[in-house]
This record gives structure tokens, C-alpha cells and sequence, in this order.
């Protein structure tokens, strides 16, 4: 079976162009076409507070940002001669607790701000599992390395990663009314669950995904994972570590993306800026040469006619 264009999908969709604003929140997989943003100039932003894998930690960033609920001193906490925060990833992590309460809430203003503008939003989650502090039974984001003895693993039910969607589509909503919600799975296996566990865990996601979407519009599904299960076999289109996708399947994905999200004028800008982008990286034999002068000046040209349409494309 072929995925060739996103579950979900119809010609009334809005499509993505240099226009565009999207936010991005989610697991790993998200760096990876937040990449594919940058290299292409697209506005966007991306996971805020770091990488976030279960809904649980999108649905409280999502939950804090549009509720104003900023961090204080007790949302924090020191372990191996840095501070931390539950909610956030260990990126976000620092030596001193007021630098990072600073962060965590400069993270959630401009989480709000975006959402407010995006006129895209992409969530990828990437797991069921989660571990939830004993003391508590809060579900945390990221256990920061402390003994397992302080979490205990479980694995959310349908219902309940249902509900935490419709928390932040919900959440969404008051922000910005018409911001189109694209849903994808990452496609990164979480094989230290075990193969079964993972599979289980991504099943969960698959239903509790398809359910959402039948019943929200301005939602769509984009199939990452099933194309790199199901058309991308090969591990050739892996990483090194065999569980993350490697350039070319990134590469795969993209174009498939692209081709089912873009606008025809997003298309043109991505070949245009992707030429431009392979003549910047372009190391002459001879800087001083008259063709390479010429190709210089060419160059220019096109970076010039692009910024003159999209003032805000900087090469």
C-alpha cells in the first residue's frame, strides 16, 4: 500500500506557502522537518520547550501558553548541578534556576504569540508510554535521569490520549479560530519499550488520532509513519542507530509532504531557494574569476527578486 497523499485531506484545505507561519510541537521527528523549514525559509516555530513525546507534555505546553499559567519555583527542581523542569526537555536545563524559569517562560509567550498567527500547526507524537512521578502520579515530560524508582511506566489509554488532543485542539481554538491542526505520527521507533510495546504504543496513537480527526475540522492526518514502515523498508533510509529515519527517507518524507501540503507557489519558492541554497554552499577554484563573478551576481539576483516578494526571507 502506497500513502501517497495525507489522510484527511480535501482541495479546501489551506495550503502552506513562504506565507505561511507554522508551529511545530512533538518528538524528535519534529527537528527533522523543522530542519527541512529552516534550510527552505519557511516561518516557523518549533517545540519550545524542547522535544516532547507523549500528548500529555504537547497538551500542557499548549495548556500553559494560551492559559497564561507561567512556571514558578515550585515547577522546577536541582539534580546533578543543574535545574530542571519536568515539563520541559533536558535542553532546557541550566545551572541556575531564575536563568531558567526565565526560559520556560519566555518559552510559553512565545508559544502563545505563534499560536495566535499560525495559520498551520503540526503536533507529532511519538509514544504512548509515560512515567508518571510516584509521589504525585504527575506524568512528567522528561524524567531528567533520576532513578527510575522515583517514576512509574505506564501507558495511556485511547480515551485519555483522546481527551488530551481535544484539550488542545480546544485550547487552540481560542487562540486562532482558523490555524489548520496537521496531525502526523513520528516515525521513530521507541525500541527500548521493546518491538511489541512499541507497536502497541503507536497503535494507541493511530486510534486515538483517527477518532479526533473525524470529529474536528481544520484537522488533518499526514502518514510519516506509514511511509517509512510500509514504503521505506530498506534500512538504507535509517540512521546509524536503525531507528530514526536517515537523510534520504527525511528526504522521502518531505517530498511527500511537500507535494500533498504545498501550494504550487510553494512548490516554485522551494525549487528557486533550493538553488539558491546549493550556489551559497557552491566553493569556487578561483573567487576572483570572472565566472564566478557573473555566477555571483546572478546569484544576488534571485535572492533579491525572492525578498522582494517575501521581505522577510534572509539567506
Amino acid at each position: 500500500m502506497k500513502f501517497t497523499t495525507p489522510v484527511s485531506i480535501s482541495k479546501q484545505d489551506p495550503k502552506i506557502d513562504h506565507n505561511s507561519k507554522i508551529f511545530l510541537a512533538g518528538s524528535c521527528f519534529v527537528e527533522n522537518i523543522g530542519n527541512k523549514f529552516d534550510y527552505y525559509k519557511l516561518p516557523n516555530k518549533r517545540n519550545p520547550l524542547g522535544i516532547l513525546y507523549h500528548p500529555f507534555g504537547i497538551r500542557d505546553l499548549i495548556a500553559r501558553a494560551v492559559s497564561g499559567n507561567t512556571f514558578t519555583a515550585d515547577d522546577v527542581f536541582f539534580h546533578n548541578e543543574r535545574w530542571h523542569c519536568f515539563e520541559a526537555h533536558s535542553s532546557m536545563s541550566d545551572p541556575d534556576k531564575e536563568h531558567l524559569l526565565q526560559k520556560l517562560n519566555e518559552a510559553l509567550t512565545l508559544t502563545r504569540e505563534y499560536l495566535k498567527e499560525a495559520t498551520h500547526i503540526i503536533i507529532t507524537p511519538g509514544t504512548s508510554w509515560i512515567y508518571r512521578r510516584v509521589e504525585n502520579d504527575f506524568p512528567v515530560a522528561n524524567c531528567h535521569k533520576l532513578p527510575q524508582v522515583h517514576f512509574r511506566k505506564e501507558i495511556s489509554k485511547v480515551q485519555e490520549i483522546q481527551e488530551a488532543f481535544n484539550n488542545s485542539l480546544s485550547q487552540i481554538r481560542e487562540l486562532n479560530p482558523l490555524a489548520h491542526i496537521i496531525f502526523t505520527i513520528s516515525p521513530v521507533r521507541h525500541l527500548k519499550d521493546g518491538l511489541v510495546e512499541n507497536q502497541l504504543s503507536k497503535s494507541l496513537l493511530f486510534v486515538a488520532l483517527h477518532n479526533l480527526i473525524s470529529s474536528h475540522k481544520l484537522t488533518s492526518y499526514f502518514p510519516s509513519y506509514e511511509i517509512l514502515m510500509d514504503e521505506l523498508r530498506d534500512y538504507r533510509f535509517y540512521a546509524e542507530d536503525m531507528l530514526h529515519p536517515g537523510n534520504v527517507g527525511t528526504d522521502y518524507i518531505w517530498e511527500k509532504f511537500t507535494n500533498s501540503w504545498f501550494s504550487e507557489e510553494g512548490i516554485s519558492m522551494l525549487k528557486e531557494i533550493e538553488t539558491i541554497q546549493k550556489g551559497l554552499r557552491h566553493r569556487p577554484f578561483n573567487p576572483s574569476s570572472t565566472a564566478h563573478q557573473n555566477f555571483r551576481e546572478s546569484l544576488n539576483g534571485k535572492i533579491h527578486t525572492i525578498q522582494r516578494v517575501y521581505p522577510h526571507v534572509f539567506f
